[in-house]
């Protein structure tokens, strides 16, 4: 059968419809990337905050259009798949099959259902299809979180902290090693928590000592960092790892210590500051990115205020911030909503213009410099090369380099590039052929 595959959302998202789609390609089915030509199509959905709930649904009723024609089953998976699997299967009746996380063990066996043809390896068992670049690949080493921050529903649709054993990962890393990736992203709701539940205790720097030793890794990175599990034994141990590279990604969420209390974030500004003091000065070049929620319940001018303060002290090279949306059945969802839209807008707008005045100025700073970069595109009008330097995760998040070259430059290389001129999130050079 030729199958269609959408994944909306995160990058551990995007793993899961990997997987998805090794299962279905194993088990004989073509994959297709042009919906008219598919006679089934999975949706592997977000449901984290109202946006990605409403591009799910919007997504799920332009592919119902299909049913018209050549499509014969819509098929949803993942996370609104998990939250809403009722509504969905009594509201959008185009729908052939809700499946939700919990029921991935037999996942083969429902597919195998729908789509007929060879029996289906298990989810998880067969070799994923990376649909990314071929020379980077996103490895997710847990599932779920425990640590229930009062607007998240993420705990309720992917359950607690589940760290996946350290020779699974290291196997899996191994495999995307021989298929020629060369920059390795390890990935889960919190990697710093990363073997509390397996092993009793945080074995993140465990797990990146084993995958260091793999040949082919050039770049080893690490997202979402939750900062009071980030310690001076991660801080040093990365430190002696030459392709792990010192990006810290920490998701803040705000700054005032009322509102961390309120938001049930563990740890306090002052000692983010003291973290992000350790960082810089074990670190020659480190990267240091985080995200904030404008207009939590409760929040003042006063703790905005301070908010916008923090920023300023810390200059973030990497900052993403967004409004606060309430999420049913989560904590924060019953407190009262005492910050206005238009005021969440416009505290947002404030926020965002200072920051980009804070990462021009940093930007500034590397012209002049020789960066490394990662190739990942030429344009074929100008001519130009784009990439990302190790200060740029690949969730298009950060900002690329872009640069141009006397030489011919194959994509997925690394090259030296000159930086000439600094814009607020891209870099332009030339490279050092």
């Amino acid at each position: 059968m030729k199958v269609g595959f959408i994944s909306l959302g995160c990058s551990k998202n995007l793993v899961d419809s990997e997987k998805m789609m090794g299962m279905i390609r194993q088990g004989g089915h073509e994959l297709v990337s042009d919906p008219q030509e598919a006679q089934a199509i999975i949706i592997n959905t977000c449901g984290f905050i109202n946006p990605a709930k409403e591009e799910a649904i919007a997504t799920i009723f332009k592919m119902a259009e299909y049913k018209k024609y050549n499509c014969k089953k819509l098929i949803v998976v993942g996370c609104l798949a998990q939250r809403y699997k009722e509504t969905l299967e009594e509201e959008i009746p185009e729908i052939d099959a809700v499946i939700g996380i919990s029921e991935y063990d037999h996942l083969h066996e429902r597919l195998y259902e729908l789509l007929g043809g060879n029996d289906l390896v298990s989810y998880g068992k067969c070799e994923r299809l990376i649909s990314s670049k071929p020379w980077t690949a996103y490895l997710k080493i847990a599932e779920g979180c425990s640590n229930c921050c009062t607007y998240c529903a993420i705990p309720l649709i992917r359950g607690g902290n589940v760290t996946f054993p350290i020779e699974k990962i290291v196997e899996e890393a191994k495999q995307l090693a021989v298929n020629g990736v060369k920059e390795l992203v390890l990935i889960a709701q919190d990697t710093t928590k990363y073997g509390v539940d397996l092993y009793g205790k945080r074995s993140l720097l465990e797990v990146l000592k084993q995958i260091h030793e793999i040949e082919g890794f050039h770049w080893i990175r690490v997202l979402y960092m939750y900062p009071d599990e980030i310690d001076d034994e991660l801080i040093e141990g990365m430190k002696q790892l030459p392709k792990v590279l010192p990006y810290f990604d920490i998701p803040m969420q705000h700054a005032n210590n009322r509102m961390l209390k309120t938001m049930n974030r563990r740890g306090t500004k002052e000692e983010v500051l003291k973290l992000v003091s350790k960082i810089r000065e074990t670190f020659d070049d480190p990267t240091l990115r985080t995200t904030f929620i404008i207009g939590f319940p409760t929040e003042t001018e006063s703790d905005f205020n301070e908010l916008v303060q923090f920023v300023e002290d810390v200059h973030w090279d990497r900052m993403g911030a967004f409004t606060y949306s309430p999420e049913e059945d989560t904590p924060a969802f019953d407190m009262v909503q005492d910050v206005t839209e238009d005021e969440k807008e416009r505290r947002l707008d404030i926020l965002m213009k200072r920051q980009e005045e804070i990462s021009l100025a940093n930007q500034q700073k590397r012209i002049g410099t020789i960066m490394e970069v990662l190739v990942e595109a030429q344009d074929g009008l100008t001519g130009k090369y784009r990439g990302r330097g190790a200060n740029s995760a690949p969730d298009e998040v950060d900002g690329i380099v872009i640069f141009t070259s006397m030489q011919p430059i194959e994509l997925g290389t690394f090259v030296n590039v000159r930086i000439t001129e600094a814009l607020p999130h891209d870099l332009i050079g030339v490279a050092e052929c």
